[in-house]
């Protein structure tokens, strides 16, 4: 081949007459496609039987191209977001999984490549303005006979939530459901509803919706796979949870007069907390003080009964002595706080018969 090529100055047409091609600056002429076709045909006549050109080894040929160009029609390529489905004559045959792949070709059987992996969404209650047809604004429109549900608690609930779901198995979404978005659309109304029918309002509005989505979702693909849908349920997402705009400025107030009663319960408990303890602590302080000024008062009078027996049992043994005794212990006592002058009158000779106990007193203390 290389030969040849160069035996035509580089070109595979060849060099136009005259070596046009060797920068004698004539233009090239265009190749002939007569005798390019002619020449094809010559060489796939060397390989027939025979090396004849007969009309039927051509057809012959022609057939056997044609076979082979229609064997290779049949490879097909998945690519990893999609899965393959070959139909044979229309009917469901099997999945195919993303690479390569062969199929019998076309008309005998045929392939869908959905895609498996997009993630759908479908909003229950509420339609945005880009699916409504309206491109002014981003605003949604709310569709009352969808989102509109009665709880368990007999309350009315306007609740929007999206769906968002991906094709678990091609063939059976293909084939086993007529309208795949409307069974969806169908089964998540009605798992919404009977999820809210056995909820009370209060959990519906506040903490609650995160059970609410985890039921809706498993209730949802229990009814998918009853139909055999192929359909993987991903999320379940509430929007929106608000009674009726009827009635919701005044549901507003009855909700705001129950914070404010719950607030009001809540200081009057930490009020108790506070009171009680403390009035506690003062009790007990008061029934101690008093449990020790009894055992106080016992012990003083235990005392005095105790000194005034052991006084009888020595005034029993010696009753002018302890006479004696008592009258100079109470003299002591009652006198103690009496200035006194002491005379003598029976003094003798060189004795001072007075006495000035006070003015010794004064006289030491100024000392």
């Amino acid at each position: 081949m290389s030969d040849d090529f160069g035996s035509r100055g580089g070109s595979p047409w060849g060099s136009p007459p005259g070596g046009g091609g060797n920068g004698s600056g004539r233009r090239p002429t265009p190749p002939d496609i007569d005798a390019i076709i002619r020449d094809i045909q010559n060489k796939i006549n060397r390989f027939m039987p025979g090396g004849g050109g007969s009309g039927a080894k051509q057809i012959s040929l022609i057939l056997i191209v044609l076979g082979f160009i229609w064997l290779a029609s049949g490879l097909y390529r998945v690519l990893p977001d999609e899965q393959g489905v070959v139909l044979r004559f229309g009917k469901f045959v099997k999945t195919t999984q993303p690479g390569l792949n062969y199929h019998i070709p076309f008309p005998i059987e045929t392939v869908k490549t959905p895609k498996v992996t997009k993630v759908n969404r479908m909003d229950i209650g509420f339609r945005s303005e880009r699916d409504s047809g309206f491109s002014s604004g981003g605003g949604v429109a709310d569709v009352p006979q969808e989102s509109l549900m009665l709880t368990g608690d007999e309350n009315i609930v306007n609740i929007d939530f999206s769906v968002f779901w991906v094709i678990k198995d091609a063939g059976k979404f293909l084939f086993k459901i007529q309208d795949p978005e409307g069974t969806v659309k169908a089964a998540a109304e009605t798992a919404m509803r009977e999820v809210i029918a056995r909820s009370d309002i209060q959990p519906i509005l506040t903490e609650g919706r995160s059970k609410i989505e985890i039921d809706t979702q498993n209730i949802i693909q229990n009814i998918l796979d009853e139909y055999n849908s192929g359909i993987q349920i991903t999320q379940v997402q509430t929007q929106k949870a608000d009674p009726p705009d009827q009635v919701i400025d005044a549901f507003r107030d009855v909700q705001a007069a129950r914070a404010d009663m719950e607030r009001s319960k809540n200081e009057a408990q930490a009020y108790a907390n506070d009171v009680i303890p403390r009035a506690r602590g003062e009790a007990a302080k008061i029934l101690q003080a008093a449990e020790a000024y009894k055992k106080e008062v016992v012990a003083k009078a235990e005392g005095e009964a105790s000194r005034f027996v052991s006084i009888y049992t020595e005034y029993a043994k010696a009753k002018s002595v302890t006479q004696e005794r008592m009258y100079l212990e109470t003299m002591e006592k009652v006198l103690a706080d009496i200035e006194k002058v002491i005379i003598e009158k029976n003094a003798g000779s060189g004795v001072v018969p007075y006495l000035p106990l006070p003015e010794l007193k004064k006289k030491g203390t100024g000392s």
